[in-house]
């Protein structure tokens, strides 16, 4: 891949990597985005200028953002075909330049391409779905205390059951597969499975785990944060979700054994009393958890998950504080990283200047804040949280207040836009 192939028209430069994977990011970075499908055009068109508007403020116009826009979903459809909504050069482009931002993406359900998200994932090797879960002040709620709710969750990103691998019901290719399993499993006594199931594989690997507890270990020292907890259902499911536990504690044990302390020697050394500047290490089943956010969410801080407990699990965080409307996303590899918002597409609204363009936005708060633009980060948030305390908010957090003035997508972006300018 050549500089010249893909300089956008705005002229950037590219980011690069230090030998620690961290990036090297030059003051006028070229950043690819993807706008989305359904809403993503609404929620773009009021980040963008918060994006531009907050590194200028922050930096006195010495840095900026070179946009340069690649395709995916219906708009990649309109332009190479229906049978290509993820075109290899727009993963090109982004695994070339490093850091990139995008919109919702549509996948259809039961028929149909592929999950767009987890494809770009997996083509990419972005293993971290790094989801921050944070209380903004005066967003509504449905618990007593969603302040205490300060969180970021590490999924796994690339297996579980969301590598794809699966067959159809009554297929050729399932019933051979459901023939072997039986006639393995017939020996240990274990009922059969019905030869007209649908079918799927749950791959999980030591490999994948591992780099996953290790960052989410280093970004917990680094952050300063109290615990890692080890997500998991390794009581039913042993040999996957059993070995995701087990190989977490290795990771710890093996990585960072001068910075670890185990729950249990926690207890049986210190009384509870966690030692200044240790993270301590401990595990929780899934549907546990789910009771733990709500009834103890103070307790944790970085939550660590196999992919499809890390869906649900940060889903159901955001509930807590205001919504999918509000919660940031980005998926990080060794050297690239896409941002997200983390909503559906929600085709419905499309076009209608409604839907809360928050996730996006504070995804894009999380892309400064990776690229080391903390000042230009912090006015959003600042801008932000002053904008819903006046209680300016869009439709899915007014319907849940008393007292607000309803905005749409544009004017909740462009209010948050004058904050920043105003410094207020």
């Amino acid at each position: 891949m050549t500089e010249k192939r893909y300089t956008p028209n705005e002229r950037g430069e590219r980011i690069e990597w230090d030998e620690r994977g961290r990036p090297i990011v030059p003051d006028n970075p070229v950043i690819p985005f993807i706008i989305g499908d359904g809403t993503g055009p609404d929620i773009w068109t009021a980040a963008r200028p918060v994006f531009d508007r907050a590194v200028e403020e922050a930096y006195g116009g010495k840095r900026r953002i070179a946009w340069l826009e690649v395709l995916a979903g219906e708009k990649a459809q309109q332009l190479h075909g229906v049978n290509n909504p993820l075109p290899a050069d727009t993963i090109e482009k982004i695994a070339y330049f490093g850091v990139a931002i995008k919109g919702p993406l549509t996948t259809p359900v039961g028929t149909g391409f592929r999950s767009l998200n987890v494809a770009l994932r997996q083509a990419l090797d972005l293993y971290v779905c790094l989801r921050p879960v944070k209380y903004i002040s005066g967003c509504p709620s449905p618990v007593r205390f969603p302040e205490r709710l300060d969180i970021v969750i590490f999924r796994e990103n690339t297996e579980d059951v969301y590598a794809g691998i699966e067959w159809a019901a009554g297929s050729s290719d399932a019933r051979e597969i459901i023939s072997e399993i039986n006639r393995r499993i017939e020996k240990a006594g274990i009922k059969p499975v019905l030869l007209e199931s649908a079918v799927g594989f749950k791959p999980m690997s030591e490999f994948n785990t591992a780099r996953l507890v290790s960052n989410a270990i280093r970004y917990a020292i680094e952050n300063r944060r109290h615990s890692v907890t080890l997500v998991h259902k390794g009581n039913i499911m042993k040999y996957t979700e059993g070995a995701f536990r087990d190989w977490g504690y290795h990771v710890a044990r093996e990585q960072f054994f001068n910075e670890t302390i185990t729950e249990k020697e926690l207890h049986e050394r210190f009384g509870g009393q966690r030692p200044a500047g240790l993270v301590v290490v401990k595990d929780r089943i899934a549907d546990a958890m789910f009771q733990q956010i709500l009834l103890r969410p103070e307790d944790y801080d970085i939550i660590v998950t196999p992919n499809l407990n890390g869906d649900y699990l940060s889903d159901a965080a955001a509930a807590q504080i205001g919504g999918l409307g509000m919660a940031p996303g980005a998926n990080i590899g060794d050297r690239c990283a896409v941002f997200e918002a983390t909503h559906g597409s929600a085709p419905k609204y499309a076009g209608l200047d409604r839907v809360n363009p928050g996730s996006l936005i504070l995804s894009g708060v999380e892309m400064l804040k990776f690229i080391g633009w903390h000042e230009a980060g912090a006015l959003i948030v600042s801008a932000l949280t002053d904008t819903v305390g006046r209680k300016i908010v869009t439709y899915d957090l007014a319907r849940q207040m008393e007292g607000v003035r309803e905005a749409k997508c544009s004017e909740f972006g462009a209010e948050i836009l004058k904050r920043i300018s105003s410094g207020k």
